[in-house]
């Protein structure tokens, strides 16, 4: 009993410290505590992330439970109070916790101040078929309500609440509201899975390994960046050697028609819609698929970034929505902590192979030249491959191109520059990794990826 009371302080606070305190223990015993729990159940229960501690799957997973046991407890030891009676049919069991509370009592509560458990009643009385603002209302409170007080919200939850937004029944400051709480307190991989299979019902994804393509690859570059799409002559070297690639990313209305330009510049038809999409890669082999071809509605969700100044979940999820379902896909995730939550999230949305790479924010681009650990999903089971730099050749001088007529002429070996060639080799090289799950050697990967880009065909 004593490590679930430290287990359900710890899910609350995520600090030692402050799971230290709620229980009047010292640090150091909470820490010994916190040892017996990750040794009990042979899992980290809270890793050190940017954002702080933050709860392992797993951990996530036994939550609701260790609140009940954690709250049945409270009241066995606390003074005996006169309840209520409930009129329970005979037919119907009585639980011992008739509803989880989102958090503990405080040790010092004002008089009426109500509880964690009223809160939560109050939010369970809101019912599957109450009306959407209020079914959303419910998850954004009880995500969003503070410290002791709220929880994250669980894959199902997650998925009802982006549903709504998604079919344009969210009144907009509860969209906002929810967005930004969510980021502000730290994404779980259940919550993110959940927008993930809430955004694949809504374009009407078919189910992944439906045969449609081979890869995904997600570049959703920013509009502010600078940084040329070799990630797009990766895909494209891959369909000519006979695998079928969709990219998808943003469209005109965010990101100027940068990524359409670059895609038709070497032969990379666009598609419009997704009904058209499968057509089009069984034609061509690749094809590039704006969000606007996807849904009308979701495109609108990343320009928030102009209110916010700040990024949304619904960034990160955009990597993982593997649009025609394709069995394998590579990723490019900047931050360690999100490295680890995409991985914990493309396994809890059923990706089965995956790469993620550390190196560019937004894009699936291997840069050759830094020391490289690419974070991999294998069948549904976490590996990392760790790749060293090579040396980076002297940059050229400036050729008088526009970056976009630089980045074709690299295609079409009118410019001859080694650095970006190795990138989009080793990029192609990363891709074959994610889509053999037995093969973990790089350089024959790079070796095979050079080759490819020898024998590519510049037209068609």
């Amino acid at each position: 009993m004593r490590l679930i009371l430290a287990l359900d302080a710890l899910l609350v606070e995520k600090s030692v410290n402050g799971a230290a305190a709620r229980l009047g223990l010292g640090a150091p015993a909470m820490s010994r505590l916190l040892k017996q729990i990750r040794e009990l159940y042979g899992d980290q229960i809270l890793v050190r992330t940017a954002q702080g501690m933050i709860p392992t799957p797993f951990a996530e997973s036994l939550r609701l439970r260790v609140r009940a046991v954690a709250s049945e407890a409270e009241d066995l030891t606390s003074p005996v109070t006169e309840r209520p009676s409930r009129q329970i049919p005979e037919w119907k069991a009585v639980p011992i916790v008739d509803v989880v509370p989102l958090g503990y009592r405080p040790k010092n509560r004002l008089e009426g101040q109500p509880l964690p458990i009223h809160h939560a009643r109050r939010l369970a009385s809101i019912g599957h078929n109450a009306d959407p603002m209020q079914r959303l209302a419910k998850h954004i409170a009880t995500t969003a309500a503070g410290v002791g007080s709220s929880r994250p919200l669980d894959a199902d939850e997650a998925q009802e609440a982006f549903s709504i937004i998604l079919e344009g029944h969210a009144d907009p400051a509860q969209t906002g509201a929810l967005l930004a709480t969510m980021h502000y307190r730290g994404l779980t991989a259940g919550e993110l899975a959940g927008f993930v299979r809430a955004s694949r019902q809504h374009i009407e994804a078919p189910d992944v390994g439906a045969g449609i393509v081979d890869l995904d690859l997600p570049i959703y570059l920013s509009p502010r960046s600078t940084a040329m799409p070799w990630l797009m002559q990766a895909g494209k070297l891959l369909a000519q050697s006979g695998i079928r690639v969709l990219l998808h990313g943003f469209g005109k209305e965010i990101d100027q028609g940068k990524l359409e330009a670059a895609a038709s510049g070497i032969g990379i038809p666009v598609c419009t819609s997704m009904e058209a999409a499968p057509q089009v890669v069984e034609t061509h082999g690749i094809g590039f698929m704006p969000l606007t071809a996807m849904t009308q509605r979701m495109p609108h969700l990343p320009l928030l970034y102009r209110l916010f100044q700040m990024r949304t979940p619904v960034n990160l999820m955009l990597h993982l929505l593997n649009p025609l379902g394709a069995p394998a896909s590579l990723l490019g995730v900047a931050q360690p902590a999100n490295q680890l939550l995409h991985r914990d999230t493309a396994h809890a949305a059923g990706l089965p192979n995956l790469a993620i790479l550390g190196s560019v924010r937004d894009v699936g681009e291997f840069n050759p030249y830094r020391p490289t650990t690419i974070y991999r999903l294998v069948d549904g089971k976490p590996s990392e491959v760790f790749v060293p730099s090579v040396p980076e050749p002297r940059l050229d001088v400036s050729t008088g191109l526009t970056s976009l007529e630089y980045w074709q002429g690299v295609w079409e070996n009118r410019v001859r520059d080694e650095r970006p060639r190795q990138i989009v080799i080793d990029t192609a090289a990363a891709a074959l990794l994610s889509m053999r799950p037995q093969h973990t050697a790089f350089d024959d990967l790079r070796d095979e990826a050079a080759a490819l880009w020898h024998r590519r065909r510049i037209k068609g």
